[in-house]
Formats: structure tokens, sequence, C-alpha cells
């Protein structure tokens, strides 16, 4: 694989932001449980979450996906990587931005949480660092575009390789969904963070971040989708069921993942009713494309089976390599992915999620599928690709194993309670519980659980950074070409629509102008609804 430094970089740089930031929330998670008497200041728990969030909202799942993009753009097209000293660049405005960020943060002067909370003004350098990264990121998605039209014109009367369609879909749906937050910094916070206002209309704010706040995961979702349907198939020894399932799966996550949004401010009055419900039904209809990657991935799954001797109705289940860490990783996947998903149910029903909103509820969901769908088919693509970028083998699939089991068990430790005590009416975002109030005591039990399932999970996350840093001095190996899943009936033509971005890309931004662009444009025909300033470390 060509240009391998540029794609362990961009892996190396995400893993090592991502260990520290687990040695934060497991801190956060002791501090805020019984076991421990609680820090003399608060504040100091708030920057904690606050480069917590930033690290595992932002920085750590663009880097993964920009790594694995640039390997998937090589290894799909079999044509080297074009631009290679703008992606270098990319990836330097990326690191650059993160110490940006971090530094005010450290500092106790940019507290927000990566959501901003606006009025809540923190230093201006933070909200430039996490502009950076984002634009940092644009290098790629500009870059992949590029490198999949020069294919396209090479190539006239071939299928886009489903690899690469997928992941251009996630480029563009991430330039996209990131353009809500790019207009609230830009136009609202950063000018109140410089001192060129002293005002701000946190309503516009929400709704602008709202744009950004749920199409991000899917973001997040589509390197984990993209190995469900690329790397599953193969590493278990089977094929894909469905070439056209798959882009078209990837199609609707463009279409309706990202016109969605303002369910995260249901409580909020700014927005009315009508478009809240129209907010619900769209999120509600998210679950056609993953109901279709699990129909997919399981009949892929089904084809591997019985290629290695399954028989009868599910003699196929049986004989699958469970051994494999890559077949471990998307089972365990899925189990958090069907729990997330029962929980965002949750969460777009106006009514239900009146009695869970901020609270830990939340915390459990979206933890659940990022931290757990999500992260642990991050960690399974880097055993994918590590020999091949290192030209070296990774020594033991029975660490690996471990490193997944014990991720997964962290996981639904630290989630599970989380749940539970949202329920209770738990508050998230809380600095401080008195445990000793009887209202707060019940919850004194689950609480301490999720902070041992925190331990697990830094113990899980070290043990993988551990498993990568060790690859590079495994013996060497003759690995050959990196090559993806062959789909059991490969597409030889394909229609336009499941071959290009055009049509797609007219409804994502259609979609979106009709979903937002009458609540925007009430919101910023409102006058005198802007609310003072309040910035961080300044006094009452």
């Amino acid at each position: 694989m060509n240009n391998r430094q540029l794609i362990l970089a961009h892996f190396w740089l995400a893993f090592g932001l991502f260990a520290v930031a687990l040695v934060l929330g497991a801190w956060q998670m002791v501090i805020r449980s019984p076991l421990l008497s609680w820090i003399p200041d608060p504040e100091w728990y708030f920057r904690s979450v606050t480069a917590h969030g930033t690290v595992m909202a932002y920085v750590f799942p663009t880097l993964v996906a920009m790594g694995f993009g640039y390997a998937i753009s090589q290894a799909a097209l079999n044509q080297a990587l074009i631009g290679v000293r703008w992606a270098w660049l990319g990836l330097a405005l990326v690191a650059i931005g993160a110490v940006t960020a971090t530094i005010p943060v450290a500092l106790g002067r940019a507290s927000v949480l990566y959501t901003f909370y606006p009025p809540l003004i923190g230093d201006a350098f933070y909200y430039i660092g996490v502009v950076l990264v984002v634009v940092g990121s644009w290098f790629w998605v500009a870059l992949l575009s590029v490198n999949l039209g020069i294919w396209k014109r090479q190539h006239p009367d071939e299928p886009v390789p489903f690899a690469m369609f997928a992941n251009v879909a996630g480029a563009y749906l991430w330039a996209w969904t990131s353009v809500g937050a790019a207009l609230e910094l830009l136009f609202q916070i950063i000018p109140a963070a410089i001192g060129l206002t002293s005002t701000i209309d946190a309503a516009l704010s929400r709704v602008l971040f709202s744009w950004t706040l749920h199409a991000i995961v899917y973001f997040w979702l589509i390197p984990t989708y993209i190995a469900y349907y690329t790397i599953f198939p193969r590493a278990i020894g089977g094929r894909l069921y469905s070439d056209t399932m798959g882009r078209i799966a990837f199609i609707l996550f463009l279409i309706v993942a990202m016109p969605i949004g303002i369910h995260h401010v249901f409580q909020d009055p700014q927005v009315g009713a009508g478009f809240k419900f129209i907010h619900s039904m769209f999120t509600a209809l998210v679950t056609l494309p993953t109901l279709l990657t699990i129909f997919t991935i399981c009949a892929s799954a089904e084809i591997a089976g019985r290629l290695r001797g399954g028989r009868g109705p599910f003699g196929w289940i049986a004989a699958l390599p469970w051994r494999n860490p890559i077949m471990l990783a998307v089972a365990l996947s899925f189990v958090m992915l069907g729990f997330g998903g029962a929980g965002g149910i949750i969460n777009m029903s106006y009514q239900l999620n009146s009695s869970i909103h901020n609270t830990q509820w939340i915390t459990g969901h979206f933890h659940l599928i990022f931290g757990g769908a999500i992260v642990i088919m991050y960690f399974a693509i880097a055993y994918d690709l590590w020999p091949h970028l290192t030209g070296r083998a990774l020594a033991s699939e029975r660490l690996m194993r471990l490193q997944l089991w014990l991720w997964f068990i962290g996981m639904i430790v630290t989630t599970f309670p989380w749940h539970y005590v949202g329920i209770l009416g738990m508050p998230r975002r809380m600095a401080y519980y008195d445990y000793s109030n009887p209202a707060l005591a019940p919850e004194a039990l689950s609480v301490i659980l999720s902070a041992f399932g925190g331990l697990i999970l830094l113990a899980a996350g070290w043990l993988f950074v551990f498993i990568l840093f060790r690859g590079h001095r495994g013996r060497v190996t003759a690995v050959g070409e990196y090559r993806f899943s062959t789909a059991l009936h490969p597409p030889v033509a394909l229609p336009a629509a499941l071959n290009g971005f055009a049509l797609w890309l007219a409804l994502m931004i259609g979609l979106t102008v009709t979903n937002y662009g009458f609540p925007i444009a009430a919101l910023l025909t409102r006058t005198g609804v802007a609310v003072p300033a309040v910035y961080v470390g300044s006094q009452p």
C-alpha cells in the first residue's frame, strides 16, 4: 500500500489522543462516584469533560475516517493517492487545531464542553482550534472527491468500487453536516469570544449546532459500516451478500441522516411543534439503512458459514470462525448497536424524550453507540490494516480477542447503569452528587458499577494501543495486496444513481434546507432576543 506513513500518522495521532482521553473519562467517572471524596474545585472536572468530549467527538473519529479513507482510496481504486502533500497539510491542520483547542481548555479558559453551550463563551483559541480541525478534514473530503473523479474518467464504463463509493459518501456527509457548527462558530460564538459582540442569540446557536449534532454520529458510523461491508465478509471467508443493497444503505445515510437534529432541542421553545415532528419522523427513517445493513451482513455471514460446511437452518452459525477477531468485533458491535439503537428510538419520541431529557440516559445512549458499536470496529479496522501498513504481523489473536471482550464488557458495565439512573432522573453533566441525600442514595451502587466499567474500558483501550505498538516490532511478513470483500454477484454495470452522487447530494442539501430553512429564517428575523455572553472564568 502506497503512502503507508501518511495513513499510519493519522492512526497513531488518533489512537494516541484516544488513549489520553480515556484516562480523562475514567477519572471523571471515579470522581463523580461515591468511591472517592470530591475534588475541591469543580472547574477541574469541567476542563476534563471538555477535553475528553472534544477529542472523542471531533479529533479522534475524524482522524480515523481520514486515515482509513486514504487507505480505501488507494486499495479500492488501485491507484496512487493524488494530492499527498495536501493530505499531509490537512493532517497538520488537524494536529495544530487539536493543540490550539486543548491549551485553553487545560488553562481553564474554555470549559464549555464539546457542545459549546452558548451563551457560555470560552477562549477564542478553543473555537479556532476546532475550526482548524474541521478545515483540515475538508482537505480529505476534497482529495477523495478528486481521486474518485480521476478514476472515473479513466474507467468510464466501470462501476465505482463499493468501498470507495461508501468512503466518498461518508466524506460528503461530513462536509455538509459540519457546515452547521461552522456557521455557529463563525457568526455567533467566535465574534463574542474575540470581543466583537457582547451578546449572542443562544437559541439560533443551538439550532445551528443541531444541524451538526446528530448527523455527526453517522459520520462516526460510516467507517464502521464500511468495515461491516468490505472487511467482515472477506475476513471470515465469505462473500458480500449484495453490493446493491450496500450502496442503497449509504445513499440513505446521505438523504435521511443529514436533515435531522432538531429532536435534540425538543425541550427548547424556539422551534415549533411542526418541525419537531418532521425531524422526529426523519430520525425514525434512519433505521432503514441500519436494518438493510443488519440483513445484508447477517446474510453475508450465512454465506461464509455455509462455505465453511455449515448445514441446516442454523448450522452455519456454529461453522463461523468465532475465534477470528474480526468476527468477534462485528458480533459484539451488533449487540451494542441493537441496545443503543433501541435507546435512540426513545430519544426520537417527543413524549418519551421528555422523561429522559438531559439525564444520564443520554450519556449512556451515545457512549453505547459511539464508544461501543463504533469504536470496537475502529479496533477491528486497525487490526485488519496494521500488517499491511507495517509489513509485520500482529503477534497474538488471543490478545486481540481479550482486548475486544474487555472493551465490550467495560462498555456494558459502564452504560447500562447510566441508562438506569437516567430513568430515575439523575441529571448529566453535573460535577458533583451528594449520595448522602436520601433521594440519591439508591443510585450510588449503579454509579459505582459504571465507574468500574470505565476502568475496564481504560485497560482495554491501553491494551489496544500496546498491541499496535508491539505490532511494529513483530516478525516481518509477506501480507500481499490489501483487498476488500467480493460481492456474491459483482456488478458489471450500474445505473448512474448507484454509481455517483449528484442526485443524492441534491436531495441531501434540499432536504436540509427544507428541514432547517424556516426555523433558521424565523430565528434570524427575531429582534431583542440576544442575551449577554457569559465568559468562562468571569465572576458573576
